[in-house]
């Protein structure tokens, strides 16, 4: 199958988490889903969030996504 053919996508949401940064929590999110799913595509961010520690800083990354795989 060429690029320029019919293809048929499926999208299922996950949750990336993070500490670090919202790329790391996309990219864990990513890497998980590659672990169940064939031929991902592409992702879609739906929602960022996170969690403020007792400090007022930043503890936690949450990124919702959309991730797209094909159909075989």
């Amino acid at each position: 199958m060429t690029y320029g053919d019919t293809r048929i996508y499926k999208k299922v949401e996950v949750i990336g988490t993070s500490t670090e940064s919202v790329e790391m929590a996309i990219q864990r999110a990513v890497d998980r889903a590659q672990k169940s799913l064939d031929k991902l595509s592409w992702f879609e961010v739906q929602e960022v969030r996170g969690h403020i520690n007792d400090d007022g800083k930043v503890s936690e990354y949450q990124v919702v996504l959309k991730i797209a795989f094909e159909l075989a």
